[in-house]
């Protein structure tokens, strides 16, 4: 029976989504196969890592163009793989793994981990090393510079850019980004938002000090809108708080169309049932609005890796960066006036983006080699 192992970290939300959605992927497609899903990180290097992690946060949340410099940085270099030759408990750790586990495949959707690989088993090594980009089109270096022996990508524009980093074309497989297989299950045929009222999904996941004042605006125009606010119990109360005073002070039904959602796992059937996205231009959101094939505005784009990811969307004419609540307001209207001209330009670009099947045809590549 074929073993496979799925390597992330947690430092963005790509990482991790791109790591679920291999593992749900292969439970659909072959249950019985042993699959283990680890981040050997925090294992490693302890409330360390939660340091580096919150930092990480914090530069790509409230200082993006320091992030910016950094993403530049690790860019230009060309010495990855002595540079994780430092990581000496990192690479122990992944040896007691490998030895205990014997993989056939080893899955990293993190980019230091093919490398490692390389350096603990070598040329002789038994299993296959196989990479998955999470970014589009801006790819780090660091991604595809590595000893993987696949490289997947999520898209044609990607695929450009590592075959243009000296890849050769028999190692790079496009199959789109392993969102979970749930977004297959569900039907992209929406009704035109020109027919009822267009349900708009606010994903608040950055950028919250400005969110309340978006909710409000939001809420002035003949939508029906949904706000999801993760964990954030504290950005919770001030959305409610916006809703109240609307509907005390504004106009009767103020807030009528909202719904507030907290975490959740819905999120392919959210998409699915909405006309248009808000949001960050982050990997797992970008890659799975794609695979609803759900227009996006985006409101927040974190230079460096999520640079490329909004290019994708603004460059296939999918939706709109707006990084001003005014300009959110403008493009939402402008997205659902003259019968929804806007939307169903950008519905119909989006859809031949979207590939739902991804974590499916991942998972019966991996099988295969």
């Amino acid at each position: 029976m074929k073993r496979i192992l799925i390597l992330t970290a947690g430092f963005g939300e790509g990482h991790n989504s791109a790591a679920r959605g291999v593992r749900a992927g292969l439970a659909r497609v072959a249950p019985k196969v042993e699959v283990e899903l680890r981040d050997l990180f925090p294992e490693t290097f302890g409330a360390f890592n939660e340091i580096v992690r919150r930092t990480y946060l914090a530069l790509i949340n409230r200082w993006p163009k320091s992030w910016g410099y950094v993403y530049n940085w690790l860019d230009r270099k060309k010495d990855f793989d002595k540079r994780f030759q430092r990581f000496r408990d990192l690479k122990k750790n992944l040896g007691r793994l490998l030895d205990r586990f014997q993989p056939d495949v080893v899955v990293s959707t993190f980019p230091p981990y093919p490398y490692l690989l390389q350096q603990i088993l070598g040329n002789e090594r038994r299993c296959k090393n196989i990479a998955v980009i999470t970014d589009s089109i801006t790819v780090n270096a660091i991604w595809y510079r590595s000893p993987a022996d696949y490289f997947v990508v999520a898209n044609e524009q990607s695929a450009a850019v590592v075959r243009n980093g000296g890849v050769p074309a028999e190692k790079i497989k496009v199959f789109g980004f392993p969102v979970s297989p749930r977004f297959a299950d569900f039907t992209k045929d929406r009704q035109s938002p020109s027919a009822i009222v267009p349900r708009v999904l606010y994903v608040i996941n950055a950028g919250t000090r400005r969110a309340p004042a978006l909710v409000r605006r939001l809420l002035e125009l003949d939508i029906q809108l949904t706000v999801t606010v993760g964990r954030d119990e504290k950005l919770r109360r001030a959305v409610e708080a916006v809703i109240d005073h609307g509907k005390s002070h504004l106009r009767q039904g103020y807030g009528s169309r909202v719904d507030i959602i907290g975490w959740t796992d819905e999120m392919p059937r959210l998409l699915c049932e909405s006309h248009l996205l808000i949001g960050k231009a982050g990997g797992a959101t970008v890659q799975e609005t794609i695979a609803a094939g759900c227009p996006m505005i985006i409101n927040h784009v974190v230079s460096g890796q999520e640079e490329g990811n909004a290019r994708l969307i603004i460059e296939t004419n999918s939706g709109a960066i707006a990084l001003s609540n005014d300009a959110v307001v403008a493009e939402v209207q402008r997205a659902f006036a003259d019968e929804a001209k806007q939307w169903h330009e950008w519905s119909a670009n989006i859809g031949k983006l979207s590939r739902p099947r991804a974590s499916l045809d991942i998972a019966e590549f991996l099988l295969s080699i």
